[in-house]
């Protein structure tokens, strides 16, 4: 069984979520692929037991002893990618039209090792995680490798819980495409209504078990009521109703998961929106 844990914009408290979630359900396999900015690790004391590059796309690069400066790969570049015979590798796309107008045969693709994968044990389970390198592009390939390489670490048939990337991009469509259930995070703002909106729209057109999360509900009960009108009407599964509680950002800022505040108010909401999960998963 792999859940889902995303939102439809950044900041929605999903991380803060799927890591009690984790917490709550014990020995489960955790995998984050919010590659932009991976920080599920950050809640945790682990040892890393796997590395290894990930090589995402390719970029051209100059043999200068070979290149007799024509200026033909400058003219042909529709990236900007190449000034002075030199190859800007943050604008390079990779597409090769420069190598085929060279007469020189002086320049070639050349992979490129945009991340650092992990392996992460933990006192129980794993994290499958990635470290982006700068200019890095947190595509697909890369999430679709890191839930593969989480389920190495499955062999019996524990409960992955994976902390996907906001939004409905490239990344998010690799973070949900053959799980077996979604968790939707969303909060009371209009931007939170129209960004769940645009995310369950996705998630239905992957035919994926939705569920849905209102975080921090009661400071704008208004958009709430209204949030709820719309998972009514879709024919969703609200399943928890978290509350505004100052005891998260202090877990956020002690690195521990509000699991470990056993006063805290939205730890009890999240601890009650486990139950009801656990009825559809």
């Amino acid at each position: 069984m792999e859940l889902v844990v995303i939102s439809g914009k950044g900041g929605t408290g999903k991380t803060t979520i799927a890591t009690a979630l984790a917490e709550i359900a014990k020995d489960v396999i955790r995998i984050d692929c919010d590659v932009d900015a991976p920080n599920l690790y950050l809640f945790y004391k682990g040892k890393d037991i796997e590395k290894k590059g990930f090589i995402g796309g390719k970029k051209a690069s100059i043999n200068e002893s070979m290149c007799k400066k024509c200026g033909k790969c400058e003219t042909v570049c529709k990236f900007q990618a190449i000034t002075d015979f030199k190859v800007n590798l943050f604008e390079c796309e990779g597409c090769g039209a420069c190598t085929l107008v060279c007469p020189n045969n002086a320049i070639e693709l050349k992979d490129q090792n945009i991340a650092n994968t992990f392996i992460t044990e933990l006192d129980k389970g794993i994290i499958s995680r990635a470290e982006m390198k700068i200019g890095g592009d947190g595509s697909g390939k890369l999430v679709n490798y890191l839930r593969k390489n989480g389920r190495k670490f499955n062999c019996d048939d524990k409960l992955t819980i994976v902390d996907g990337s906001p939004g409905i991009g490239c990344s998010v469509i690799s973070s949900i495409s053959g799980s077996d259930a979604v968790l939707i995070v969303t909060e009371p703002t209009k931007s939170g209504l129209e960004d769940l909106i645009r995310v369950v729209n996705l998630c239905e057109h992957f035919e994926i078990f939705i569920m849905v999360c209102i975080n921090k509900y009661d400071i704008n009960e208004e958009m709430t009521r209204k949030i709820e009108s719309f998972v009514s009407k879709k024919g969703l599964e609200l399943v928890g109703k978290i509350p505004y509680d100052d005891t998260v950002m202090k877990s956020i800022n002690e690195l521990k998961p509000i699991t470990f505040y056993k006063e805290s108010i939205a730890e009890k909401a999240i601890e009650d929106m486990w139950h009801t999960i656990k009825k559809f998963i």
